[in-house]
């Protein structure tokens, strides 16, 4: 009994704080706030789905797709890659891989593919273009992602509100990406999540 007087004259100690200082001063600095973590903690990972039959290894080094007399909409592409346990994975490979704006994959040389690291945060950018439909798939971008010592995890990340997403067959809603629009074209984001 003495533990809950005591929280309760605690409580009723600091009320004459709330009347003395102005409500707007709590509210004042509410934009520096850090985000709510995208990772729950724990949170499961990020499903795997199919290569599929346009993987080129050996990509380049590169956390920009676009070149010259490229046709498509552009779209920057951010996130973070977390373990389970809500950890940012420093220097994790991403290697990516898409269709143009027409559906057509670069099977003979590396257009729009390529591999990158993550900063200390787990963070990526990518600028790129948004991917082209060909027959019988929805749009998507393939990505591989393996942490340091950790096994690759191959997966493909979808958009919301594209008409085929129901009709293709590996299509799943918790691979699909926050897409906004920007200044110059799409802004997208996802955190993976890999198994600690």
């Amino acid at each position: 009994m003495g533990i809950n007087r005591r929280r309760f004259f605690s409580f009723l100690a600091a009320l004459p704080l709330f009347g003395l200082v102005p409500a707007s001063s709590f509210f004042k600095n509410k934009e520096a706030l850090a985000p709510t973590p995208a990772c729950d903690d724990p949170d499961e990972p990020t499903p795997s789905q199919t290569e599929g039959p346009f993987y080129t290894p050996r990509s380049p080094e590169r956390s920009s797709f676009l070149e010259k007399g490229m046709t498509g909409t552009p779209i920057v592409l951010t996130g973070q890659v977390l373990t389970t346990r809500c950890q940012p994975v420093s220097g994790a490979l991403l290697d990516w891989w898409h269709a143009d704006a027409n559906g057509n994959y670069d099977n003979d040389g590396y257009k729009l593919r390529g591999h990158q690291y993550t900063d200390k945060q787990g963070n990526f950018r990518l600028k790129t273009i948004v991917p082209g439909l060909y027959p019988g798939r929805t749009r998507h971008f393939h990505v591989k992602v393996k942490g340091p010592g950790k096994p690759v995890l191959t997966t493909q990340l979808y958009f919301p509100g594209e008409p085929g997403n129901e009709q293709d067959y590996i299509f799943k809603p918790a691979l699909l990406l926050d897409v906004s629009d920007g200044r110059a074209g799409k802004r997208a984001n996802f955190t993976f999540v890999l198994k600690a």
